[in-house]
């Protein structure tokens, strides 16, 4: 099952995505506010629009890694990719500052929640520094709230927690 936001309203609809071919358009009309709109399958638009919105921020593609946000009841998996320099997480809302948002209804995210800096050590290799942004909930490594101006070095597969949302750090690979 897939979902999709109402431009209008913000109000997600589901629908069997595998009822469609990618490239098929579909049309949905929004049961809260009536307004009607179309996507393609196959199709994500996300990124342009971030880009759009913060065009001063330079995305770097050069593979820096991801987070994994685990599936429940406020949203669906979400692989989101990162990219060198401070990565802000938080809840998607259009016209934010967040560069990494998450397509979450869960109220105990943020809007801008914690951050990730990507960065590179001596040697080369990528290192992943987690801090709080401030939030109101606070956010959760191996079950220890990190403080207000605490940083934590997180590592390939750190699981932390921000709100009811769990987030995994796929690292990149080395070479």
């Amino acid at each position: 099952m897939k979902r999709v936001r109402c431009p209008k309203c913000d109000n997600f609809i589901t629908f069997d995505e595998t009822k469609y071919q990618s490239g098929q358009s579909l049309v949905f009309e929004c049961p809260n506010c009536q307004k009607q709109f179309g996507i393609r399958m196959g199709v994500s638009h996300l990124r342009n629009v971030q880009k759009e919105e913060n065009p001063e921020e330079e995305v770097e593609e050069e593979g820096c890694g991801s987070i994994l946000v685990i599936e429940n009841v406020f949203h669906y998996k979400q692989v989101l990719p990162l990219h060198m320099g401070d990565n802000t997480i938080g809840r998607y809302m259009k016209g934010s500052k967040t560069n990494t948002p998450i397509e979450t209804n869960d109220p105990s995210v943020d809007m801008l929640h914690c951050v990730i800096n990507v960065s590179r050590t001596k040697s080369g290799r990528l290192k992943y520094v987690l801090r709080d942004g401030p939030s109101n909930t606070g956010t959760f490594v191996d079950n220890e709230i990190l403080g207000d101006k605490e940083r934590r070095v997180i590592e390939d597969g750190t699981l932390f927690t921000i709100g009811a949302t769990s987030i995994i750090l796929r690292a990149a690979p080395t070479s």
